[in-house]
C-alpha cells in the first residue's frame, strides 16, 4: 500500500476571502471509477466511399492547351446533363474552319479530276474506234487480195498485222488508263476521307470542351496542384486530369493518416468517434475500415512517414459533406472499472508520483501507483478511491504565493 503523507494547510490560507484580499482557490477534481478508454486522436477529412470523377477531355495536341473559361461553383448541386466545365473552344473552331476549307478544295479537285478523266477516256475511245476501223479495212483488203501480185499481197498482209497490233495496243492503253484513273480517284477519296475525319474529330472535340455532369449530385471541385487552389477560370489543365468529383453522399468515410509510431495500435474494426470541426457539438460514429500496407510521406518534402487509414461512418450522415475536416477519436482499448484522474492532477516528488487529496482540514500528499494513460487521463492502480477530491494544482505552492502577496501588500 502506498504511503500517505499528511500535511495540513491552515484553513485561513484556504478560505475564499480574508478581509478585503481574495485568496486563490484550489481547483478540485473527483477521482472517477468507470470504463477507461485508451484512445488516439487524429485529424482527417470527409470523403465519399464511392464517387464519379469528371476529368478534363483527352484531345489531340493539334488543338493546343486546355484553358478553363467556366467551372461550376464548388459545392453546387447539379443535375445530370448540366454543364460543369467549359474550355476555350477558339483553337478547335479555327481547326473546324480550316478543315471545312480543305475539304471543299478536295471536293473541287475531285470533280475536276473526274471531268478530266472522262475527257481523256472519251479521246482514247475515239482513237480506239479509229484503230478498230483501220483494222477492219485492212482485213477486207487482205480478203480481196487473192488475185493481187505477191508483193502487193505481202504489203496488205503487213498492214493487217500492224492494224491488229495497233488495236491491241490501244485496248491495252485504255485498260491501263482505267487502272490509273481508278487509283487516282482512290487516292483522292482517301485524302477526302481523311479531311472528313479531321473535320469530324474537330466537331467531336468541340463537344468535349463542354463537359456535362453524368449524374445528379454535389460538384466538388478538385485542387489545382500548380496553384494550390481549386480549379478556376483561366487555369490551364492537363489532358485527362481529374477536375470534379460527384460523391455518393449515402456512404461517407473519414480519411486520416496515422504516424508510423502509432500504426501498430490500429486494427480493422476499431470504434471511432468523429467530431466535425465546423459543428463540434455533433458526434458521429464509425469504425476502421482499411489500413494501408505501405507508408507515405506526410507532406511532399517531409521525411515523416504516415499510413493512410479509412474510417467508415456507420450511419447516414445528413450534415456531413465531402471536404469537411474532422477530429477522429480512435478507441484502441477499453479497461472496465478503472480508477483514473486527469493527467494535470498528477505531480512528481522526486521519482514518486503523488496527488494532493482534499481533507476536512486541508490537503495531504498521497503517493500513487499509475497505469495506462490516454491524452487526458491516467489510471491509478493504488493510492486512491473513487469519489475522493484531489487538487489540480499544488495547494502548498498556492498557499506560499498567497503569503508572499500579503507581505508585499503590507
Amino acid at each position: 500500500m502506498k504511503k500517505s503523507i499528511l500535511l495540513l494547510l491552515p484553513i485561513g490560507l484556504l478560505c475564499a476571502a480574508c478581509g478585503k484580499e481574495k485568496k486563490q482557490e484550489i481547483p478540485l477534481t473527483q477521482v472517477r471509477q468507470e470504463t477507461f478508454y485508451i484512445d488516439l486522436y487524429e485529424e482527417g477529412d470527409i470523403q465519399a466511399t464511392q464517387s464519379k470523377v469528371i476529368s478534363s477531355p483527352e484531345i489531340s495536341w493539334r488543338y493546343g492547351d486546355l484553358k478553363i473559361t467556366y467551372v461550376v461553383d464548388d459545392g453546387q448541386e447539379v443535375e445530370a446533363g448540366d454543364t460543369v466545365v467549359i474550355f476555350d473552344p477558339s483553337e478547335v473552331r479555327k481547326a473546324i474552319v480550316d478543315a471545312e476549307s480543305r475539304l471543299e478544295i478536295h471536293y473541287a479537285e475531285l470533280e475536276k479530276m473526274q471531268a478530266q478523266q472522262e475527257s481523256d477516256m472519251e479521246e482514247m475511245m475515239a482513237d480506239f474506234e479509229v484503230t478498230e476501223l483501220s483494222l477492219e479495212i485492212s482485213r477486207l483488203e487482205y480478203e480481196s487480195a487473192e488475185y493481187e501480185a505477191v508483193i502487193k499481197k505481202k504489203e496488205i498482209e503487213l498492214n493487217l498485222e500492224r492494224a491488229t497490233i495497233a488495236l491491241e495496243q490501244a485496248k491495252s492503253q485504255i485498260e491501263n488508263r482505267k487502272k490509273i484513273q481508278k487509283e487516282e480517284l482512290t487516292q483522292k477519296k482517301l485524302v477526302i476521307n481523311q479531311a472528313k475525319s479531321e473535320l469530324e474529330d474537330a466537331y467531336n472535340t468541340l463537344n468535349l470542351l463542354f463537359v456535362t455532369s453524368p449524374s445528379p449530385g454535389i460538384a466538388i471541385v478538385s485542387q489545382n496542384n500548380t496553384t494550390g487552389l481549386k480549379f478556376q477560370e483561366g487555369d490551364q489543365v492537363w489532358k485527362g486530369q481529374p477536375m470534379i468529383e460527384l460523391p455518393n453522399l449515402n456512404e461517407l468515410k473519414a480519411a486520416i493518416k496515422i504516424n508510423e509510431v502509432d500504426i501498430a495500435k490500429i486494427t480493422k474494426g476499431q470504434r471511432v468517434i468523429i467530431r466535425p470541426d465546423a459543428f463540434s457539438d455533433s458526434l458521429y460514429f464509425g469504425h476502421i475500415q482499411t489500413v494501408a500496407n505501405l507508408a507515405v510521406n506526410k507532406e511532399r518534402n517531409s521525411r515523416i512517414k504516415v499510413f493512410p487509414v479509412d474510417v467508415l461512418i456507420n450511419s447516414y450522415p445528413t450534415d456531413l459533406m465531402p471536404g469537411l475536416t474532422v477530429s477522429c477519436r480512435i478507441i484502441i482499448d477499453e479497461i472496465p472499472d478503472a480508477v483514473y484522474i486527469p493527467l494535470n492532477a498528477l505531480f512528481k516528488e522526486g521519482i514518486q508520483d503523488i496527488v494532493y487529496v482534499k481533507t476536512a482540514t486541508g490537503f495531504r500528499i498521497q503517493e500513487v501507483k499509475t497505469g495506462q494513460s490516454n491524452a487526458d487521463y491516467i489510471i491509478i492502480e493504488e493510492g486512491l478511491k473513487a469519489g475522493e477530491n484531489i487538487a489540480m494544482a499544488n495547494p502548498f505552492l498556492v498557499a506560499e504565493a498567497d503569503k508572499s502577496s500579503k507581505k508585499q501588500a503590507q
